[in-house]
């Protein structure tokens, strides 16, 4: 950790607790200036009255940490919907009545089975100038040509929010897109679109049209079908002509960081121009020449992926690497990559909640701080194992940075990490280089067989040994529970190890003992939360599924024979997010006991006991009854449908309740019904 500049350490980390504070805690009455500034002045003045002493006073230190903390907070805050009043919440009208919205597009997402998605800038509510993002869904039509980036459309349509989970454990989709500013939705058919004509054109929509252009050449190369998409993944940053099968393939292998163009990609790149270019040393200011063309090199590389927002965070903090070294200053790395984190926050406060920012920072931060060490425990007498040996100490550093926030993700970890890396990480270099060359080649037309060939034949053996690795499943531990508590702990385990392990004295192993406390603690914590009992009517779509988990069992009632309840949605999420170990089945019974208190289960048949009282009644398969006569025999405190119904059916059933005065509760809307 020799000369890191601890300051901007310090300033980083006090900006980012200022944007998670932001972020749990918001305050939408207080703006920027009424707080930012007089900590602003209160810093100058007391730079002023002790600028002439030697060190700072502690007073100067706290105000200035407090100054970067505000400067997170707010930088945040002001990025809220609430705080902008020209944001298109605050233009909408507060009826049901769809608004005319003009919408320009400004990302391409990946499709559903029924729609094709975007993401939208608002650029005027009834006319009316506004800003903002919307997730934009257009139902999927032959005749109708994808939109492209820059494309302007005018639409009649109320944004609605972006539907919270539906069922327990499950993938929160609205609060993944409000990392990315986005906090409402519009679906409509194409036939509601007013008007679709070009726009202005932007930087990002050249660099979308750039990649379509190259996408459109390797199409016309001899590349097979799976080997040109992962070529598009590797050099292109397009994923979506990969099967699911072979994206499968590369999570079960832990490959998956591969296919998706970020801070690897742009390192290895990085390396290659500067051994192609270090002869450009021998001349007159060749080094700046050199790092002048890796810099452009780089920002071309950005342009043909799309600039996408993983991509562009990548290259410029390795354009600060190469800046740094052209100073020619004696600064460290971390202290280099403080800095380019503390600028792209600046930029974009929400980049610190996206997944790829978080990893990429802790994989090089941890390779920084730990690989140097561990590299030296043995030294290599040849260039190959000396090779071997720096890739299996980069991998081991990286991982020990990821492995907690991975598991805290993807609930998975692939056994054989360490033996993919040792593979691809030499060969994606050369896929790289070579990907490079034949687009470039393919663009000038003059793509010979005996390069394209042997290259289609690398990433086929590529694809082949992937495919090897995953089917090994003794070595893929999946649906792995890891709470947020757990992600705290195991960090603060691996740092005060290390630290242990670099310093070793009594204070660290006094920290690293107390770090194996508190994780225990959190174990504990976690298992004892989870060994709860409870009664879950899932929401899923043609079906009827319940499940009543008991501690760590789960049992499943279900009448679909051949349903794999083990593997499907909704039951795998809610099985790793609640710890389960064993699950059962069993067909629904007409009666449900929980906790002294019955539920009647009333399907399609339609017969029910006469002489119960429940406190619940399920709907399930449309049962075609009189409901008020129903609700009038049985007297039920609670009416819950589930997703087996008919829509038309739930909407007479919950105005009938709702004239009877009794709580109805519609999956398909308010999500799973849980008794506790």
């Amino acid at each position: 950790m020799k000369f890191i500049n601890f300051a901007v350490v310090k300033f980083s980390v006090c900006l980012t607790l200022g944007i998670l504070t932001a972020h749990f805690f918001p305050f939408p009455s207080v703006s920027f200036l009424e707080i930012i500034l007089p900590i602003i002045i209160l810093l100058g003045l007391f730079w002023w009255f002790t600028r002439n002493a030697l060190q700072p006073t502690v007073f100067f230190g706290i105000i200035t940490y407090i100054c970067f903390f505000a400067l997170g907070y707010f930088n945040y805050q002001e990025r809220l919907p609430s705080h902008n009043p020209n944001h298109y919440s605050n233009i909408l009208l507060e009826n049901e009545d769809p608004e005319i919205l003009q919408l320009k597009i400004s990302e391409i997402l990946k499709p559903d089975t029924y729609n094709q998605k975007y993401l939208a800038t608002v650029k005027a509510v009834n006319k009316i100038s506004s800003e903002g993002i919307l997730l934009l869904s257009i139902v999927k039509d032959s005749l109708f040509e994808d939109l492209k980036i820059d494309q302007v459309l005018v639409v009649s349509a109320k944004p609605i929010p972006i539907n919270k989970p539906q069922n327990p454990g499950q993938f929160d989709y609205s609060k993944y897109m409000k990392t990315l500013g986005v906090y409402d939705q519009i679906r409509i058919a194409n036939d509601e679109i007013i008007l679709n004509t070009n726009g202005s054109s932007t930087l990002r929509g050249k660099a979308e049209q750039t990649r379509n252009f190259l996408l459109n050449k390797l199409e016309k190369t001899k590349l097979s079908l799976d080997e040109r998409a992962i070529i598009q993944a590797l050099v292109l940053g397009q994923r979506r002509d990969i099967s699911k099968e072979l994206y499968q393939s590369y999570a079960a292998a832990g490959a998956i960081h591969i296919l998706a163009v970020s801070g690897l990609h742009v390192g290895i790149l990085y390396i290659i121009l500067l051994f192609l270019l270090k002869p450009l040393h021998y001349i007159r200011y060749g080094k700046t020449v050199q790092i002048i063309l890796v810099l452009l090199f780089l920002w071309c590389f950005a342009f043909v992926t799309g600039l996408s927002p993983s991509v562009t965070r990548a290259v410029t903090m390795f354009s600060l690497f190469a800046f740094a070294g052209l100073l020619k200053r004696r600064t460290s790395s971390i202290n280099t990559l403080f800095l380019s984190f503390f600028i792209l926050l600046l930029v974009n406060p929400l980049w610190l909640f996206h997944v790829g920012f978080q990893l990429s920072y802790l994989a090089v931060f941890f390779i920084l701080w730990v690989q140097p060490k561990l590299y030296r425990y043995y030294v290599p007498k040849n260039k190959v194992t000396k090779l071997l040996w720096s890739i299996f100490t980069v991998t081991i550093a990286a991982q020990l940075g990821i492995i907690p926030l991975s598991l805290f993700y993807f609930h998975q970890f692939p056994g054989l990490f360490f033996i993919t890396n040792l593979v691809v990480l030499p060969v994606l270099s050369i896929l790289l280089g070579g990907g490079l060359l034949v687009i470039l080649l393919a663009v000038l037309n003059i793509l010979p067989d005996f390069i394209v060939l042997p290259y289609n034949w690398m990433v086929a053996q590529l694809n082949a040994f992937i495919k090897w690795v995953a089917a090994q499943d003794a070595f893929l531990f999946t649906d792995i529970p890891f709470s947020e508590g757990k992600v705290v702990g195991s960090y603060l385990l691996i740092i005060t190890i290390i630290l242990f392990w670099k310093k070793g004295n009594f204070k660290t192993a006094a920290l690293s003992l107390a770090s194996i406390i508190l994780l225990l603690g959190i174990f504990v914590w976690d298992k004892k939360e989870t060994a709860t009992h409870e009664l879950v009517i899932f929401q899923k779509s043609r079906q009827t599924l319940i499940g009543y988990k008991n501690n760590a069992t789960l049992l499943v009632f279900s009448n679909d024979t051949i349903f794999k309840y083990q593997y499907t949605y909704p039951l795998k999420s809610y099985k790793t997010a609640k710890n389960i170990k064993t699950i059962s089945k069993e067909k629904i019974p007409a009666i449900f006991n929980y906790r002294s208190k019955k539920l009647i289960v009333l399907d399609s048949l339609g017969i029910y006991p006469k002489n119960v009282k429940p406190e619940w009644l399920l709907l399930t398969y449309s049962p075609k009854v009189n409901l008020p006569r129903i609700l009038d025999s049985l007297q039920p405190l609670q009416v819950i449908a589930d997703g087996s119904n008919y829509k038309s059916y739930v909407y007479r059933w919950q105005a009938t309740c709702i004239k009877n005065k009794i709580p109805f509760h519609y999956t398909g809307e308010k999500g799973a019904y849980v008794l506790k």
